[in-house]
């Protein structure tokens, strides 16, 4: 089994390094993300620096090679009867590998969009909550960070009440959350001292 984890775990890792901000720029606009905005290779920093339908390719492969990691590492495990956790694994291995890929420099997104569908995978009721919370949030306030940082708030505690009859999930969904709020530290220090940068969807697609 001990095999059967590391396998998993490596090619959840891997899926993550192939970061959807980095591969469509350099598809799309022949540049990196990277050298862009804040020079995070995140969705919203690609949205920023592009926007268009480009940046509807970059959600599909962060999507896509996030639910492929869960359900992938979760098959693998499945044999040995831990296919729920093992969907967890491949969730916290994919994340790491978008927020820290070592085939770019362990330069990487902040892993929002891939938590996300993560928990649409794993537990549909935090997803649904996530979503919920992160949509309120940015309407009232514009503010994509504000709005991940409360959605990462709702996944840590989410798990941690609705999936405490399972240790390794309930720690894997904590991990995750914080994870997110702490990728997002510098977001966090700006929106205290009221100099966070906002995103208005309809201004940046009339001014394209």
């Amino acid at each position: 089994m001990v095999y059967a984890i590391i396998i998993g775990a490596l090619t959840a890792y891997l899926l993550g390094n192939l970061n959807g901000s980095v591969c469509i720029s350099a598809l799309v606009a022949g540049d990196d993300v990277r050298k862009h905005g804040s020079g995070n290779a995140g969705l919203t920093n690609f949205f920023r620096s592009y926007g268009g339908a480009s940046t509807f390719l970059v959600m599909l492969v962060d999507i896509a090679k996030t639910a492929l990691a869960c359900l992938s590492c979760g098959l693998i495990m499945e044999s040995f009867g831990y296919g729920y956790e093992g969907m967890m694994l491949g969730a916290v291995a994919v994340s790491l590998g978008h927020d820290f890929p070592a085939l770019l420099g362990f330069k990487g997104g902040k892993g929002i969009l891939c938590g996300f569908t993560a928990a649409l995978v794993l537990d549909w009721r935090i997803a649904l909550a996530i979503l919920a919370v992160f949509v309120i949030a940015f309407a009232i306030t514009r503010y994509v960070s504000l709005g991940s940082v409360l959605g990462a708030t709702v996944y840590a505690v989410g798990f941690g009440l609705l999936h405490y009859d399972n240790l390794f999930v309930m720690i894997g969904g904590i991990f995750l959350g914080l994870l997110a709020i702490w990728m997002h530290r510098s977001n966090i220090a700006r929106l205290c001292k009221g100099t966070e940068s906002k995103v208005h969807l309809i201004h940046r697609e009339l001014n394209k």
